[in-house]
Parts: C-alpha cells; sequence; structure tokens
C-alpha cells in the first residue's frame, strides 16, 4: 500500500480518536435494543491498526445529499416514495460498548413442516438447490410467533429468502422494528444514514441523480464486494432483514453466497487444518472511511476474533466465516501465511457461482437471509440515475463458536 495511504489512515485514526473496548464476560438480559445515549467515551487504550483490507464500504449512505429533490422531486425524478425514511445523521447519538447478551434462537423451537409459514396455498421457488428461495402468498407482518419461529428455521435452511408482495414498507417503523425485535436485539450501526428518530434501522440509499458511482468506477472495475455483515462485532447478526423502498427500473440486484456449501466444497483435509483456527474481524476501517468522507461515528469500533469455521446452532451446518470487508489476518500466521490463505478463501466464496444465488428486487419485496452462513454484495450497475432506498433490520444473535470437525 502507498505510503500516502497509509499516512491519511493514520490521520484519520488520530483525528477520531478510536478505542477498544474489553467486553464483560457475563451475560446480560436479552434486550430490544441498546439506545441509551452516553456523552463521556469511555477511555480506553488505542487499538492496533490493521490497514491491509480488500474492498470498500460503498453500502455506507453519503452524508450529503440533496434533501429537497428527495423530498419534492427534480426534472426527471420523482420524490421519494417513503419520505420518512430518508436517511439522517445526527452527531449527537453517540453510544457505549455493546454488552453480551443471551441470546435466544427461535429456530430451534420450530415445526420443520412450516405449518403456520407455509401453509397450503403458499407458493415456493427454490432459486438453486442450495441457497435462495422466493415466497408468495404469506404476510409476513401478519405471523404469530410460532410463524416467525419457522421462519427463523427456513431462512438458516434456505439461507435466503425473498418474500414478494409484502406490506413492511407500509408498516409503522415501530412496528416493523417490533417484528424485527423477536429475534435478536437491535443492533445500531456506527455510520450509517438511519430515519429521524430511529438509530435501529440501516438504511442503504442512492439518491435520484446520484453520479458516486462514476467516481467509484473510475479507480474500480467491478462493484462486487462481498461481506457479512458487521461481523466485526462479539455477537454479529443472524436473522436479517432487508426490504425494498425506492428502486431502478433495472439493476441494483443482491447477490449472495453459501458458506455452507463453500465450506462443503473443501477437501476433508483441508477442512480439518481451518478448524481450530481464528481471525480477526475489525471495524476500524469502516469508521475511518465514513469519518474521512465527513459522516459520523456512533460507537467506538472493536475488533474481535471469531473462528474460521462457524457452526450454526439449528442446523449443525458448519460454514466459512471471513470477508475481504472486515477480515484482517489469522491469528497465529505469519503476514504471507495469513494473507495467502485468506486470499484463496475469499476467492473461493467469491467465484463460486454454482453456490451463489441472485435476488432482483421488486416493489413489496422483502429478503431475509442469515448472516452467519451467508454473504452478500449489492451490485451498482444501474445507469440512468434513479433512486435506490432500502432499510435493514439487523438483530444481534450469539457469539460465533465451532464444533469439532468429523469427516
Amino acid at each position: 500500500m502507498p505510503g500516502w495511504i497509509l499516512l491519511f489512515i493514520d490521520t484519520v485514526y488520530s483525528l477520531i480518536n478510536l478505542h477498544p473496548f474489553q467486553y464483560k464476560q457475563s451475560h446480560t438480559a436479552m434486550a430490544p435494543s441498546a439506545v441509551e445515549t452516553i456523552t463521556v467515551p469511555v477511555p480506553a487504550q488505542p487499538l492496533e491498526v490493521k490497514p491491509s483490507y480488500r474492498g470498500i464500504y460503498k453500502e455506507i449512505a453519503p452524508l450529503k445529499y440533496d434533501k429537497d429533490s428527495e423530498l419534492k422531486g427534480k426534472e426527471g425524478y420523482e420524490a421519494a416514495k417513503y419520505p420518512h425514511y430518508l436517511p439522517t445523521w445526527n452527531p449527537e447519538q453517540r453510544y457505549g460498548p455493546l454488552e453480551p447478551f443471551q441470546h435466544v434462537e427461535h429456530g430451534l423451537d420450530a415445526d420443520p413442516s412450516y405449518p403456520n409459514l407455509l401453509p397450503d396455498g403458499v407458493s415456493v421457488n427454490h432459486l438453486t438447490p442450495t441457497i435462495g428461495t422466493e415466497v408468495k402468498g404469506i404476510q409476513l407482518s401478519s405471523l404469530s410467533n410460532a410463524g416467525k419461529d419457522e421462519l427463523a428455521r427456513l431462512v438458516a435452511e434456505r439461507k435466503v429468502v425473498a418474500f414478494r408482495d409484502q406490506d413492511f414498507a407500509e408498516l409503522p417503523i415501530e412496528k416493523a422494528l417490533e417484528f424485527g425485535g423477536y429475534f435478536g436485539r437491535h443492533h445500531i450501526h456506527p455510520t450509517s444514514g438511519t430515519p429521524e428518530g430511529f438509530p435501529e434501522i440501516h438504511l442503504v440509499h442512492r439518491g435520484a441523480g446520484d453520479k458516486t458511482s462514476d467516481a467509484y468506477f473510475a479507480n474500480r472495475t467491478s462493484s462486487v464486494a462481498w461481506h457479512s455483515d458487521v461481523s466485526y462485532e462479539q455477537q454479529p447478526p443472524g436473522t436479517t432483514f432487508l426490504y425494498i423502498l425506492d428502486k431502478p427500473e433495472t439493476g441494483g440486484d443482491t447477490l449472495f453466497v453459501d458458506a455452507v456449501e463453500a465450506y462443503n466444497r473443501l477437501s476433508p483435509l483441508f477442512q480439518e487444518r481451518l478448524h481450530g483456527l481464528k481471525a480477526t474481524h475489525s471495524g476500524i476501517e469502516q469508521v475511518a472511511a465514513a469519518v474521512a468522507r465527513g459522516s459520523i461515528n456512533r460507537r467506538d469500533p472493536v475488533v474481535n476474533e471469531h473462528p474460521i469455521i462457524r457452526t450454526h446452532p439449528v442446523t449443525g451446518e458448519k460454514a466459512l466465516y471471513v470477508n475481504p470487508q472486515f477480515t484482517r489476518d489469522i491469528v497465529g500466521l505469519k503476514k504471507e501465511e495469513s494473507d495467502a490463505l485468506l486470499k484463496f478463501l475469499y476467492d473461493h466464496l467469491a467465484y463460486g457461482a454454482d453456490f451463489q444465488a441472485r435476488v432482483k428486487w421488486a416493489e413489496g419485496t422483502v429478503v431475509v437471509w442469515d448472516n452467519r452462513v451467508t454473504q452478500h454484495s449489492a451490485l451498482i450497475d444501474w445507469k440512468n440515475g434513479q433512486r435506490r432506498h432500502l432499510a435493514r433490520i439487523t438483530p444481534q444473535a450469539e457469539r460465533p463458536f465451532e464444533t469439532p470437525f468429523k469427516q
């Protein structure tokens, strides 16, 4: 990496005064959200900076946008369909470190025949043999708790499920959050735009007439950036919800990769060698990138170690759990060894078109995926400047764990 880039990164880190936090080992009671504002930072030792990462954090909406045009529309573009979902950044929002909590995995309580989620008359279409399903004929917002349990299990098994013709975007935001909170404690993103008053909602937003993609492709040949959301947290997300608000006429699809099938494709000898290894996941660079372009930092970033092979608590399946956005190195290996092994795993996931699925967005679509056993990438491929606007609800799950290797 050129010296001027390292100097820039080092300067950004100095400006935003990054700190780590030591997590308490005792569990606390499960709560729907962690939104208490902290005005005084907790002192701690500086984090070790590891800037050797691949990718770019393109899913974070830019801080500056033409809000008046989004509200009223402008020549060639209509106003935003859901103005109450337009992004805001409140610099007064400041939160303390996330405390551990006891996650309740509802998929363990589900009836595997799905009588409440997939009753007679519901259309189910599998996109590929191992990942991706489209469902029509059931309204998520009307599910009972038993139906929600079945939803968690179905998504764990199929990895990503697109529910069509949903009313999610029409619900009051409080109701959407109440639904999502059933699956875990809401995660508040450190830097992204959020609807006014609802920091638990992560927004993906490119306004009408936005030309930032021109600058993006000035230095890159592809917009594919595989990642598992905020994997740097001690308890990263599990069952995750993303719903469409506004979309281009065509383009802006989302790719998903099945990290379980990616693990299964490896030879038993290679699988066995990966077991027991851990990798560091860092949130430092994401905050640095956001602050460098004028965004905010709601919470001091953390670095956590997670097993490279992660076990799902419902299915027992093992999955690769490294991604080029947030994984930095493999614990115990020298840099060249770590870089070579991580590159192989990243390429293995990225090139695995035969265990990937592509979701095309349509009005009323809610996509639910299991962040523990998948990775995804948005695509910046539309060229007409039309708006792309989505909202994500991101319940946290258990701390990643690994079960022993069995051939």
